[in-house]
């Protein structure tokens, strides 16, 4: 497979694999790509905190805007900001796909939502930015258990749910039993570095 792969290019450049397929390539060259990129020097406190927001951007695959109104939001929320930011995050409708383990990644996760395969209480949505709550239950629609994608996932293949899910994979449902803790979202991110480039 070719290593120029933009994912792959991405993974080496942020730091982090962003899909399972990226992990081997960058475990083999985890610096990042280009002639000098062993050689990255020491960076300055605005290039940390722009990388660590790009890191928490790439993690979600959402645009700036997204981001930045995410943040918004959980500056408004009360509590840590940095807390209530991956909150804000985590309660997107393709995030809670991926963590309940109906896809793979959240690329696949994306297009599960926007292809219409995912509803809400009974009902379609096809929003990725769709926001969940406490008590919503998410689940592949019928007419999609099917198709080989939801086939696999429904044998446990992507299943690592965490706690504020309740899950039963084989029937590809979830309920959302409450908001997130940070030490349950499986993000690799310093989020106060975030916090403090959207502050300055």
């Amino acid at each position: 497979m070719n290593q120029s792969r933009p994912k792959v290019r991405r993974s080496r450049a942020l730091g982090i694999p962003l899909t399972p397929k990226d992990v081997r390539y960058f475990e083999r060259r985890p610096f990042p790509p280009g002639e000098h990129g062993r050689k990255r020097k020491t960076t300055s406190d605005y290039k940390t905190r722009l990388l660590e927001k790009q890191r928490l951007r790439a993690q979600y695959d959402i645009s700036e805007t997204q981001l930045r109104s995410a943040f918004d939001r959980a500056k408004r929320g009360g509590g840590k900001t940095g807390d209530q930011l991956i909150t804000q995050l985590e309660s997107r409708l393709d995030a809670t796909v991926l963590r309940a383990g109906f896809a793979r990644t959240i690329y696949q996760a994306r297009q599960v939502v926007s292809h219409q395969h995912v509803v809400v209480n009974g009902q379609r949505v096809d929003r990725p930015s769709y926001k969940v709550r406490p008590g919503d239950v998410v689940a592949i629609a019928d007419k999609s258990k099917q198709k080989p994608p939801f086939q696999v996932a429904a044998s446990g293949a992507h299943a690592t749910a965490p706690g504020y899910l309740e899950v039963s994979i084989a029937d590809l449902v979830c309920r959302v039993l409450r908001e997130p803790r940070r030490d349950e979202v499986p993000v690799v991110c310093e989020e106060q570095l975030v916090v403090e480039y959207y502050s300055r």
